[in-house]
């Protein structure tokens, strides 16, 4: 969404067109709702909460007395097993808000109303414990949402799961019929790719390509770009940071200031799937390390024309995508150079220490030390022309002590770094500003004669 309202349709006459209803305007607004605040989380945490009264009811003394305080126990102490160990069990090793198994405790709270009191109430009250535990799964569901930021809004959650064209998106051949013989466009244009898994038979979800404005310049003979590799978080697609982080809004906005040039971006699938945490290293869940440093650059340099000098190839990311950033440049700087890590982790990791080595590497020290920033650099020794940029918030006190320690040692091996800790905490809603921030320095990394000139 580019944020802008809609204009009204008219007809001839000027008057409001007979397809533009009270109802469309109103479901236009209901889409924009915030989920992460305000009144629509507080109303289904009302509703919730008042259908599961409604379900219990009054009832007789033994069903008040007796029946009731079992059913309170269970939910507790099946909310508890869910936040330890249940949730290890199902890979979840970020600690969870409280909020999250509390409602999860009052949706199996409605689940015991149902199962227990189903005797001794009528369709109706059945119906409401129904209702009760749907609705206690849905503010469950946004508890974690508003904890990572996933979904801002009504509307970013629809488009996601109804995969909707992202703004700016064209097919490949779209892309053919408007590449260029013209007046630049006002906006880059986002196309879909199938890259082939080449060098890495990584079998990754499509991903997608940026193309700024001046891109489109010539039909015939398209700029040498910088690129900078985008990666998002653990669990995510290759659309989250169009979607959530509003990177092609930035690149647009830089590109408006300094006509029409910009990088090319390219949205990279590191997962292949919502629950295949690679942590973009090779190995049992796949060889993302290998698609992403061999696979996609040779596909983008020779698609799209773009730059071959790894001087003007970066990796950015967030979260696990920030850990990806500086991990992919120390190991492959004749691939990549530059790096904007935010919020990510010291190392590659995917829980404790033997979960990790396990999971990641197959068992295999070798591999994973081959894969730790810290020991990577200090095996290499001087590095050049590679330089970082880590960002922070203030609520992420282990980011910021781990941030300052991988930016010391790149010191020591000729990187030069800096870190930036701003307000907020670890999710989408600081990581596209973060990026935002970044980029003038990014870019000035990149095509330095370019930056200087515009």
């Amino acid at each position: 969404m580019t944020g802008e309202t809609p204009a009204m349709p008219t007809s001839g006459t000027g008057s409001a067109s007979p397809g533009w209803t009270v109802e469309r305007e109103a479901a236009m607004g209901l889409a924009e709702v915030s989920l992460l605040g305000g009144w629509f989380p507080a109303a289904l945490e009302v509703l919730a909460g008042g259908l599961l009264l409604i379900a219990v009811g009054w009832r007789d003394r033994r069903w008040r007395w007796r029946l009731v305080p079992l059913i309170a126990g269970l939910s507790v102490v099946g909310a508890l097993l869910a936040s330890y160990p249940g949730a290890a069990l199902v890979g979840i090793t970020d600690p969870l808000p409280m909020g999250v198994w509390v409602w999860l405790g009052v949706g199996l709270a409605a689940i015991a109303v149902l199962v227990v009191g189903w005797r001794s109430a009528g369709w109706l009250r059945r119906g409401t414990a129904v209702l009760a535990m749907a609705v206690a799964a849905l503010v469950c569901a946004n508890q974690v949402n508003q904890f990572v930021g996933y979904y801002p809004t009504i509307d970013a959650a629809v488009n996601d799961w109804t995969n909707a064209p992202l703004p700016g998106q064209v097919s490949m051949t779209g892309l053919a019929q408007d590449s260029g013989g013209r007046s630049l466009p006002r906006a880059g244009k986002l196309v879909s790719v199938d890259i082939p898994a080449t060098y890495s038979g990584f079998e990754h979800r499509p991903e997608l390509v940026y193309l700024p404005p001046v891109w489109f310049r010539s039909a015939r003979h398209h700029p040498a770009l910088p690129v900078v590799e985008v990666i998002g978080g653990e669990r995510g697609a290759p659309a989250d940071w169009v979607r959530l982080g509003n990177a092609v809004d930035t690149a647009n906005a830089y590109a408006h200031r300094h006509h029409g040039f910009a990088p090319i971006l390219v949205f990279v699938d590191a997962t292949a799937s919502f629950d295949n945490d690679t942590e973009c290293v090779d190995g049992p869940r796949g060889n993302a390390a290998t698609h992403l440093a061999r696979d996609i650059p040779q596909y983008v340099e020779k698609t799209f024309g773009a730059a071959r000098n790894p001087a003007q190839w970066a990796v950015a990311g967030f979260s696990m995508g920030g850990t990806c950033a500086i991990d992919l440049v120390v190991e492959h700087p004749d691939t990549f150079t530059h790096f904007v890590d935010i919020s990510g982790d010291l190392e590659p990791n995917s829980g404790d220490d033997h979960d990790t080595l396990v999971q990641l590497y197959g068992g295999s020290v070798a591999s994973e030390q081959a894969n730790e920033p810290l020991k990577v650099m200090h095996a290499h020794g001087k590095y050049v022309g590679v330089s970082g940029m880590f960002l922070t918030s203030t609520a992420e006190k282990t980011h910021q002590r781990e941030a300052h320690q991988l930016s010391r040692a790149a010191a020591k091996v000729g990187i030069p770094s800096t870190v930036q800790v701003s307000p907020g905490s670890h999710v989408w809603q600081f990581a596209g500003p973060a990026f935002a921030r970044s980029f003038p320095w990014l870019v000035s990394q990149l095509d330095p004669p370019h930056h200087r000139s515009a």
